[in-house]
């Protein structure tokens, strides 16, 4: 019998000939499986009504074609209704773009780098307020491109020095509100990530598209002062930019999925947020594999900070770029709740997820796989619903139970074992395990 091999996704996200040793990807475009831009299309009623229930039934068999991810995406994030009508969402879409724009002018407002095409990785502030003056700063943020000293008298580069001049003295002066000292601060860190973000993909070559990534993330640390700026948000903002063509559409898309996130990175004096994650995955391994747990506890892993990158970036670097975003797609598609828009319209970015314990007469059809399991077993009840990323680790842990049990005795081992899965896992086994594996710990936690 002929099966369809399919067609691999790298050459939609052109790795650069000297990064050899990028993992290849494993997810293939497969006719019948993959959500193709004909079947997307045929998805939409005559006024733009979206038949999301066979979509996710789509994306959950074999993913959606690299062509209308970015757009697909915008459904699967909550960005839009999919009851909603084409002119419904362009008058949403235009209101989105418009803000997005009016916080851009305010961020740049605050430092004239935002929107300028450069992007800086030096620290442009002290924490007291006092502009830092110091020659390779003020050359990072303006750079003087093709002027050497011997051209210093020239009447042109006179002018080109006296503009950089008058933007310096714009920032010169000390700052006194301890929110704009605060963003400030992040700007240079959000830099020094940016460049180090994707830089296996040809797309990062250009300088616009790296500016285009710190704008975006410079604008979010500012609209949402209770989170910030932290490490890693690079790596969940940089599919949006190479996705969506619009700067706006990237980063309403990016706070869409923050929403799901941003507790994993806010910070107390005391502890980060992740560690809440952390300490549910352990509880999780302790049901479905307690010898395991035990183990790990011996070699006191048993705060389970050895999976804290994996939740943090949602398996960015143990996939190829192209199989982590299929694991992300697979991921919202099996989570898919059909409140997800209204539950995500709130005018103020940097919020949350609504209220999503109800159980609603709708039909389980419309509600992924994952979150069809929660509702039958009661796993939406007082208590929020634990996401699928956490039960994605515990298959990972679980699918290395023995080899852990065996050749593990320090943390070391453990990590070591656990780096050795990138570039070796698959996007959809690894949802499939984490399905099964979510089910059997509904359950063994309903026993008493």
């Amino acid at each position: 019998m002929w099966r369809d091999p399919g067609i691999p996704t790298d050459s939609f996200y052109e790795v650069r000939p000297d990064c050899t040793d990028v993992p290849k990807t494993r997810f293939k475009i497969k006719a019948g499986k993959t959500l193709s831009a004909r079947r997307w299309k045929a998805a939409f009623g005559t006024e733009g009504y979206l038949d999301m229930a066979s979509t996710i039934s789509r994306i959950q068999r074999g993913g959606v074609h690299p062509t209308i991810r970015g757009e697909v995406w915008e459904f699967l994030l909550g960005c839009y209704d999919p009851k909603s009508t084409f002119d419904e969402r362009e008058q949403l879409r235009q209101r989105r773009r418009e803000q997005y724009a009016s916080w851009k002018e305010e961020c740049r407002n605050m430092d004239y780098l935002v929107g300028s095409g450069r992007i800086i990785t030096a620290p442009i502030i002290t924490e007291d307020g006092e502009p830092i003056q110091e020659p390779l700063v003020l050359l990072e943020a303006n750079p003087d491109r093709g002027i050497t000293p011997s051209h210093r008298n020239d009447h042109k580069t006179g002018d080109k020095l006296q503009e950089n001049a008058s933007t310096v003295s714009r920032s010169s002066e000390k700052v006194r509100d301890k929110k704009i000292i605060q963003w400030k601060l992040t700007l240079h860190q959000i830099g020094l990530d940016v460049v180090r973000t994707d830089r296996t993909l040809v797309f990062y070559e250009k300088q616009e598209h790296l500016s285009k990534l710190w704008d975006i993330l410079a604008v979010y640390a500012w609209i949402d002062k209770d989170v910030g700026y932290c490490q890693g948000m690079s790596d969940l903002c940089s599919p949006m930019i190479i996705l969506l063509d619009d700067e706006a559409d990237a980063f309403w898309c990016f706070e869409r999925l923050m929403r799901r996130l941003r507790g994993n990175f806010r910070c107390t004096e005391s502890s980060v947020g992740v560690e809440v994650q952390l300490s549910n995955l352990a509880a999780i391994t302790q049901v479905v594999d307690p010898k395991l747990h035990q183990h790990l506890e011996a070699l006191g892993g048993g705060d389970y900070l050895f999976a804290f990158r994996m939740l943090m970036v949602l398996f960015r670097r143990e996939f190829s770029f192209g199989d982590s975003l299929y694991l992300w797609e697979m991921m919202w598609a099996l989570e898919y709740d059909p409140d997800l828009f209204s539950l995500y319209e709130d005018p103020s970015p940097g919020g949350e997820k609504g209220e999503l314990h109800k159980v609603k007469p709708k039909s389980m059809r419309q509600f992924g796989k994952f979150e069809r399991e929660n509702l039958k077993n009661g796993g939406k009840n007082s208590d929020a619903p634990l996401p699928i990323s956490i039960f994605l680790v515990a298959s990972v842990l679980k699918t290395k139970s023995s080899k852990l049990m065996q050749e593990a005795r320090g943390l070391d081992d453990v990590v070591k074992i656990l780096n050795d899965i990138t570039g070796n896992l698959d996007a959809k086994k690894a949802c499939s395990g984490a399905m099964k594996l979510h089910r059997k710990y509904l359950k063994k936690a309903k026993k008493p």
